[in-house]
Order: C-alpha cells, then sequence, then structure tokens
C-alpha cells in the first residue's frame, strides 16, 4: 500500500475553511477514484500547517491518481494560503485500536535512518512499539509510512483528545528515544495536530 502526502504551511485563520475544502470537495473526489483506500488530514490551528495524506492500495493506483488530484491540491493551497509539498510514501505499519473520535489529535515524528535499513525499522516497530502505545490511556491508532529511497519514515500516533495526547508525552517521549538510539536513526522532528478529516478503509499490517 502506498501513501501521498501534501504538506501546506498556510495562515492560522484559514485552516477552517482548508479543512471545509478537504472534507466537502477533495474527500468526495478522490473517493470515485480507483485502488482509494483512505485520506486523513492534520491541522495545527496555531501555525497553520497542515497534512492531507491519500493512502492507495498498490503503486499503480498512486500514478493513476496524481493528475487527478493535481488541481485540487493547487486549490487547497490557495485557501490555506501557502506552498504545498508533496511526497509519496511505501506504508510499512498501520494499527487501529479503535476508531478516532471527533476532537482527536495525533503526535507526528519524522525520523531518518540507513536506507538499507528501513525495512528492519518498520518491523521492528511494528513488534516492539506498537504493542506498547497500546497501553497508553486514549490510544487511538498508529500509522508509520516510510521513504525506501532515502531512509525516512513519518510515524503519527492518534490518541482521544488533546488532553490524552498531552498526558502521553513522556511515555512516549521515552519510546521514541529508546527506538532511535536502538535503531541507528535520528528524530527530526516532533509535532501534534489536531485530526480533522478522517475517512480510513487502509487494511491493518500488525
Amino acid at each position: 500500500m502506498y501513501a501521498r502526502s501534501t504538506t501546506i504551511s498556510g495562515t492560522p485563520l484559514n485552516v477552517d475553511r482548508g479543512v471545509v475544502y478537504v472534507r466537502d470537495r477533495v474527500l468526495p473526489a478522490v473517493m470515485g477514484m480507483d485502488g482509494f483506500i483512505g485520506l486523513s488530514m492534520l491541522a495545527d490551528r496555531q501555525n497553520g500547517r497542515c497534512i492531507v495524506t491519500t493512502a492507495w492500495e498498490d503503486s499503480a493506483a498512486l500514478q493513476r491518481s496524481a493528475g487527478g488530484v493535481k488541481a485540487m491540491r493547487a486549490r487547497a493551497a490557495d485557501i490555506l494560503g501557502g506552498p504545498a509539498v508533496v511526497e509519496e510514501w511505501t506504508i510499512a505499519v498501520l494499527h487501529r485500536l479503535h476508531a478516532a473520535p471527533e476532537g482527536a489529535c495525533a503526535r507526528v515524528t519524522w525520523t531518518r535512518g540507513h536506507p538499507d535499513r528501513i525495512d528492519r525499522l518498520a518491523d521492528a516497530f511494528a513488534v516492539s512499539i506498537v504493542p506498547r502505545l497500546e497501553d497508553i490511556p486514549g490510544f487511538c491508532s498508529v500509522s508509520m509510512l516510510v521513504n525506501p529511497q532515502d531512509g525516512r519514515a513519518t510515524t503519527a500516533v492518534t490518541y482521544d483528545s488533546r488532553d490524552a495526547l498531552q498526558r502521553s508525552l513522556d511515555r512516549a517521549t521515552d519510546l521514541r528515544q529508546e527506538f532511535t538510539r536502538q535503531m541507528g536513526a535520528q528524530a527530526l522532528e516532533v509535532a501534534t495536530f489536531d485530526l480533522v478529516v478522517a475517512q480510513l478503509r487502509v487494511p491493518e499490517t500488525v
């Protein structure tokens, strides 16, 4: 399975308009495309950064959709008031304990490791970290997207609420530091977002 993420560093005042556009225009359009299996949108209302990720059942579906979403991406960037950065990923890990409720939030971590070890990193994360995330109160789901070409990975852990996300901070930090140290990876950035749109049919990998 594959994913395309579009990160737009927009204006905080425009975030709600962007959410409406993605929910009411983009989502219905991509749901009609062959091979579509999910869309999520994360938003940071304080700094205006939004990440829209679409998921596809195979690389062919990912490539077929490219032309169909180009104009919508441009319109979303225009509404949000910032440039769009597009990246393509392999979906390495996806696990849901339960569906995310309204008000759910996510902590996203970007890491980089050796490209030759990216499969090992994903396997180790699924085996050693995912079961421990399940024990954190408020945990909903986790996904890991990887780029085998350059060894980058982005991991999103979703919690029931902003309070649950904040309460998980110490435990999540310990797990992240332990994991990156053991795998010889580097944490590039950690950020938190509201989960504002979620329509996911991505099969579990764990």
